[in-house]
């Protein structure tokens, strides 16, 4: 483990998921997605449920792809800078109130 508490794989790790959001960015498969749902919500064109169908299967296709790749994050790991511990103190004080 290094000095920042990230271990190499993790750091290795890390940098593939950032090019391959970098790389599924560039191929377009999330403006496709939205471009998908644009053309379902557009009221002033009429779609024949066969449209409908194939827009909603390919939007699935193209998430699943996504999530295969890139699945939702479970946890988020917070650390400080350049990767290191967040140092952070919380003080705590009493304050007494007297009644005579």
């Amino acid at each position: 483990m290094s000095e920042s508490g990230v271990s190499r794989a993790n750091k290795n790790r890390a940098i593939r998921q950032e090019a391959l959001r970098e790389q599924l960015a560039a191929q377009g498969h999330v403006q496709h997605i939205i471009d998908n749902i644009e053309k379902i919500q557009n009221l002033d064109n009429e779609l024949e449920s066969s449209d409908i169908h194939r827009l909603k299967t390919a939007t699935e296709l193209q998430l699943k792809l996504i999530n295969k790749y890139l699945p939702d994050l479970k946890a988020v790991e917070l650390t400080g800078q350049d990767g290191g511990a967040i140092n952070h103190s919380i003080g705590i004080h009493f304050v007494s109130t007297s009644r005579d």
